[in-house]
This record gives structure tokens, sequence and C-alpha cells, in this order.
């Protein structure tokens, strides 16, 4: 129980995967650290993650692989601290783990491991968490920054750090407390928005669809991602569909190649030539998963024997499936986003030290900035850049 007012050095405000990291980083530099949270339980978006294995890096972490408005910003912080770096502290720990697809770095057992870690990196550096406590409001005089605790008093402090993440997942206490701070103290935000994330129809045409799963390349604009994409009953999943949803703004087009590694042109003349007799249904059905196949040649109105399809309705047939158009109506929403595209404004932090540059004191680390990594454990990797970063200037 804290008395009327307590000082520390440092106040760090979110105890997930950035707060915890700036504090190890704060505490071992003799800083007298103390961690808040609102939640009683420590690190939950860690604890679900990666279906509880936590893919806690990604051997391929790169400025490449993070979106921001300041796409500069990151690259500091992700050569300070890489994703190696993480690496040796889960070795010198003996948690097992694997790599999966595409660079991807999973615990063998559980992420619950990850999270002990954390806790005794934490307790080693002297740092004191405090959770199931609700920050009310932070104010600053000429003495420090003030934060005032629901029931608990205050805190005064030279260094403040806000590590709350973004809106994803409010189930387990995403708030918009981060962006109301930085707002109170003038900064500007860029808009929030839900990211790897499920595409949704409205009019539920994929419910017949739902469990389907194959590997496509998804596009729109410009990017493109190959991984796997799944129907589910509401629209589209999987994480090729989870990958370009970062990308995707209302009414934007997405382009999805259902067959990457094939000429589905030169397959088709190959069967009408072969065996002319075939129906058009079964050799999509070679190409596509049956349901699937039989789904596209209703709505499309394809049908009939191979041998009677000209060149170019076999070129169209083709385009369907190398190049199917989709305009998602929504997302599925912060209640499924993995992260938060947008945030505080990266033109109004110090990429070296965190600090916001309008306010002395006062940091942002962590899913709270306008920096947003791929799908794969980037998001996690500039969790640890960022705390680690600002916790050697805090």
């Amino acid at each position: 129980m804290y008395i009327t007012t307590m000082k520390y050095d440092v106040v760090i405000i979110g105890a997930g995967a950035a707060g915890l990291m700036c504090a190890i980083s704060a505490g071992k530099r003799g800083r007298n650290v103390v961690v808040i949270d609102h939640r009683k339980t420590i690190g939950e978006k860690i604890r679900i993650s990666g279906g509880g294995r936590c893919n806690f890096t990604n051997i391929h972490a790169s400025p490449a692989n993070y979106i921001s408005q300041n796409p500069h910003f990151c690259v500091s912080a992700l050569k300070r601290y890489t994703q190696f770096d993480f690496i040796e502290l889960v070795k010198k720990y003996g948690i097992k783990y694997h790599e999966k697809a595409l660079g991807q770095l999973f615990c063998d057992d559980s992420s619950r491991q990850i999270i002990d870690m954390l806790l005794n990196e934490c307790e080693e550096a002297g740092v004191k968490i405090q959770s199931g406590i609700k920050v009310e409001s932070v104010d600053k005089d000429e003495s420090g920054l003030m934060v005032y605790l629901k029931g608990e008093g205050s805190i005064l402090c030279d260094s403040l750090v806000i590590a709350t993440g973004g809106l994803s997942i409010p189930q387990i206490g995403a708030t918009s407390f981060g962006y109301d701070i930085a707002k109170k103290f003038g900064l500007n935000i860029i808009e929030p928005k839900a990211a790897l994330v499920p595409f949704m129809f409205n009019a539920n045409k994929t419910v017949g669809l739902s469990g389907i799963s194959l590997d496509v390349v998804a596009t729109c604009g410009k990017k493109s991602f190959r991984e796997a994409m799944l129907f589910t009953h509401k629209g589209l999943s999987g994480p090729a569909i989870l990958q370009i949803s970062s990308y995707w703004s209302p009414s934007d087009k997405v382009f999805i190649d259902m067959a990457p590694d094939m000429d589905v042109v030169k397959k088709i003349k190959k069967s009408r030539d072969e065996n002319p007799k075939q129906d058009i249904k079964t050799v999509i059905s070679t190409i596509l998963p049956k349901k699937l196949a039989v789904y596209f040649c209703e709505e499309y109105k394809i049908m009939g024997k191979v041998a009677e399809l000209s060149n170019s309705k076999i070129e169209q047939i083709a385009s369907l499936i190398k190049n199917w158009e989709i305009v998602p109506d929504a997302t599925e929403g912060y209640k499924t986003a993995e992260v938060t595209l947008g945030g505080v404004d990266t033109a109004e932090i110090s990429s070296k030290t965190f600090e916001a540059k309008k306010m002395p004191g006062l940091y942002f680390i962590g899913e709270v900035l306008d920096v947003t990594g791929h799908l794969g454990g980037y998001n996690f990797q500039w969790a640890w850049s960022s705390g680690h970063a600002a916790g050697q200037f805090v």
C-alpha cells in the first residue's frame, strides 16, 4: 500500500513486453523503478501469444518488417537491441525453442517461461511491480511527473514511461490510456486502427467454406504476402490475410492468387487436350480444394465439359483463380486484432531515447507508438528493442 506520495526514479505504466524490458534495462543501471499495471495478471498478451507458446521474435527482424508514418524511426532501437540479443537471454534461462516457417521462433513448452524470465530479470534488477492498480491521472509540476493512483495515493518520478500498448484485444485489458496521456501533453496521434486482423463479408458468402485452408499470395496495393489463407464463417483469416489487413483500408480491393505455383491456363488446356469429356468442375477440383472449386463454379457460373471451353474462357477462369478480387466489408476489429496500427506520432518522440520532445521526462515505447510489425514475432521484437533502448535513458 502506498503512502500519500512515494518517490521513484522511474515509473513504468504497463507490465507487458515493452514495459518489463524497459524496467529490466533501467533497473540494471541502478535506477529505482516501479512498474504499474491495472490488471492483476502480468503479461497477458505474452501468455496468449503463439497459441500459448509465444512467438517471441523472428530471426529475420529488420526495419523492413515494420509499418510507420516514419519508417526510419525504428532503425536505431532495432540495431541497439536485436533479435539475437533476446535469443541470448532466452538461452541463458535454458528455455527450449524452435523455428517455424519464415523465421518465427516459439517456445517448445509455454509462453509462461518468457513471462517468468522477464519477472526474474526484474527481480534481479531490483524492479518493483504493482499489479491490479489503476492510474487515474498524470500531471507535471516543477518537482517532476506525478502519477495519481486510484485509492493508493500518488507517485512522484523523474521519468514516466508509457508502455500501455494499443487497442487490440480489449478483453485482456487494452485501453486508450496511452493515447489519452499523449493527447493531454499535446502530442499528435496517428489514427489507430485494427491490424493483423481477419476480414469479414456482410453477406456471409463464405460460411459454407469455413475451415478450408490453402497457400495463397494476397496482394493489396503494392504489398503482397505468401502464406496460408483460411476461410471462416465470417470471411477470411490465416497469416496471409492478417498480414495484408495491415495495408488495407475500407473499399480497397484485395487480390488473391490461390494457385501461386501453378500455370492454371496450361493445366486446363492440357485437361482439354487429354480428357475433353471431363467436367470443368472436376478440373478445377484438382487445382482448388473440392468445396472451394464447387463454390467458384457456382458463384461464377462456370459449367460444362472442358472441351467446350475457348482459350479466352480458360484465361478468364484462370484469372479468377490466380487473381481473385475481393472487397472486404470490414475487419473483425480490435476484438481479434493482434496489434494496433497507428498510435503516438513518432515525429513527437526521440528515436534514440524515446522521450517526448515536448515533455521532458515522458517516454513512450512499444505498441502505443506508430510502429507496427508484420505477423511472426516482429511486434515482440519491437517491444524488446524499444523497451531496452528507453531503459538506457530513463
